[in-house]
């Protein structure tokens, strides 16, 4: 089905930016830019929440499958809300 095959797809790109984010800033060249780049990984776990949803809709995957992947996304969305918080009060 090319709707199944177009959600997926999406929800790959975004689910992967997350780590690809975290990792650039990682070795961000400044605390400023370490918070940039860590807020881009978290709108990419909130995009990544937002497709799992449709996906969810659409019924492309069982419950069980969702509350734990949608229960996951969700986690690292606090951890990074948590990392954001805490670098920005740094920041000084």
């Amino acid at each position: 089905h090319e709707k199944h095959f177009i959600l997926s797809r999406q929800l790959l790109r975004s689910g992967t930016s997350i780590g690809a984010n975290i990792n650039e800033a990682l070795a961000a060249y400044s605390k400023k830019d370490f918070i940039y780049k860590m807020m881009i990984a978290l709108k990419e776990a909130q995009e990544t929440e937002y497709w799992l949803k449709l996906i969810d809709a659409s019924e492309i995957i069982n419950d069980f499958k969702f509350s734990d992947f949608s229960a996951d996304v969700i986690e690292i969305q606090k951890m990074l809300t948590a990392i954001i918080n805490t670098s920005k009060k740094n920041l000084n």
